[in-house]
């Protein structure tokens, strides 16, 4: 039985303001390799038009919850697109369940989903923590950053780059930031309490698919690791 993986893969990098292709072509490729000794649950998150609606709806002064249902949509819609791309290794029915999740890896070598179901207070990145607890695997997050850093490194240039950090550190640092719907955090909240209630190793990677390979290889990589 391969080693199984889940990953959170950021809405930022399969619908960024504009989408880019060859990135999305090059992943596939690199999981298909890997495929060889891994099999993948990837969750997929919102991206860029999941905040558009999102914001469309806040300003019509719809409450979270609706909100946050119209982003988990598009997370499916994601998850569908990502599935047809990856053709016969990938599920072609998107799972609404983690029972669904585990049952159709026994059929494929990459198992694609949204966000399951809806609860208060959380991103795809809960689902993707939730998933790797239920099925006791590692989980990689794949965003638009190298990793954690002090601050969001897009805005600020003395932004420091943490190589490790422990899960209550972690979990403290994401608890700093106030929840809300379509929200940028490279992991959220929820994510945080799970992976440091069931001791989930956890890597969060940027999109340069090298460091992806050389972690799966036991290479060194550039990322940020969450454990004890």
């Amino acid at each position: 039985m391969k080693e199984i993986i889940v990953m959170s893969l950021g809405g930022s990098l399969i619908v960024p303001e504009h989408i880019n292709t060859t990135w999305i072509d090059n992943f596939r490729k690199t999981i298909t390799i890997l495929t060889k000794k891994y099999k993948f649950v990837i969750v997929c998150g919102g991206g860029f038009i999941a905040r558009e609606y999102i914001t469309i709806l806040k300003e019509e002064h719809k409450n979270k919850k609706e909100q946050s249902l119209a982003g988990i949509q598009i997370t499916r819609m994601n998850a569908k697109v990502m599935s047809e791309i990856f053709g016969k290794i990938a599920n072609s029915q998107i799972p609404l369940e983690m029972k669904h999740v585990k049952s159709m890896l026994s059929k494929n070598e990459v198992v694609f989903c949204g966000a399951l179901r809806y609860a208060p207070n959380q991103t795809s990145d809960s689902t993707a923590a939730k998933l790797a607890q239920y099925l006791k695997s590692k989980f990689i997050n794949l965003t638009n950053v190298d990793g954690l850093y002090t601050s969001n490194p897009l805005k600020h240039k003395d932004a420091k780059f943490i190589e490790k950090i422990s899960w209550k550190e972690f979990e403290k640092k994401a608890l700093e930031i106030k929840y809300k719907p379509g929200q940028h955090f490279v992991l959220d909240q929820k994510a945080s309490k799970i992976i440091k209630k069931h001791k989930i190793t956890t890597y969060i990677l940027g999109k340069s698919l090298n460091n992806l390979k050389n972690l799966l290889n036991n290479k060194k990589f550039k990322g940020t690791t969450i454990e004890q």
